[in-house]
């Protein structure tokens, strides 16, 4: 049996996140693994490195899975790519050590929200940036992202279930805010991201920004451990899951 690794991209707008769900079969991984399923002729499992949620995007997801199979990594590639929808695309393909897990193994994980700040239309790529009608200040943004940035509990900055998550506990490595033209965008790298963490991360910075809160807000959130002390959460369509990297792999 041989353990594989793809590289996808896809436009979540129309579907229900990644994660297969029960009571839908419109997920992105629902679909990958339909086409793989009548690839082998029987049930496939796959692995996402993130489960982004419903109108999310990914430039980088990674998946993993294993089969048996005499078809070249190339061939499985070119046979997604033939009978997934447009808006999922296969990267790439390749086989992979037997311990490699695309959800278990990561080093680190890159994500990127788009905010559109300009009251000019942005029409060609309005589905994969959020508008944002207030000035914001720069600056302040990056100071109190620097608050976030080291090895923190993120519980209020997450919709997690207390039940279920064993640990709440992340480490940013880096928050990069830049601006170009009308579009702002912000850059989170680290080793994981809980359930909304980053859009409720970038809502709390925006609104920094925009001067509804103060920086020291976020020091009250890691104390309080309190959903209600962090800000907003921010809508999908501006998030993308940009980049997922391995121990050993470029």
């Amino acid at each position: 049996m041989t353990n594989f690794k793809l590289v996808i991209q896809y436009d979540g707008g129309r579907y229900n996140g990644w994660q297969r769900l029960g009571n839908t079969d419109n997920t992105i991984q629902g679909k990958i693994e339909r086409v793989l399923s009548e690839m082998t002729g029987h049930a496939v499992e796959i692995h996402g490195a993130g489960r982004t949620d419903a109108g999310v995007h990914a430039a980088g997801q990674v998946a993993s899975f294993k089969i048996n199979t005499a078809m070249q990594p190339d061939e499985i590639r070119d046979y997604l790519n033939h009978y997934l929808p447009q808006d999922i695309g296969i990267l790439s393909c390749e086989s992979m050590p037997e311990r490699f897990h695309a959800r278990l193994t990561p080093s680190s994980k890159h994500y990127t929200y788009r905010l559109w700040c300009s009251k000019l239309p942005n029409v060609f790529e309005r589905r994969y940036l959020t508008l944002w009608d207030k000035p914001l200040d720069l600056d302040a943004m990056r100071k109190a992202a620097d608050l976030l940035c080291g090895t923190h509990d993120f519980r209020a900055f997450s919709s997690v279930n207390r039940r279920f998550q064993k640990s709440t506990v992340r480490t940013i490595d880096s928050i990069t805010i830049t601006s170009n033209g009308g579009e702002v965008r912000l850059d989170f790298r680290g080793n994981g991201f809980l359930y909304h963490m980053v859009r409720i991360l970038t809502g709390t910075l925006v609104e920094i920004g925009a001067g509804e809160r103060d920086p020291d807000s976020i020091l009250r959130a890691f104390a309080s451990q309190n959903r209600q002390d962090a800000g907003i959460t921010m809508p999908p369509q501006g998030l993308i899951l940009t980049q997922i990297q391995y121990p050993g792999c470029r």
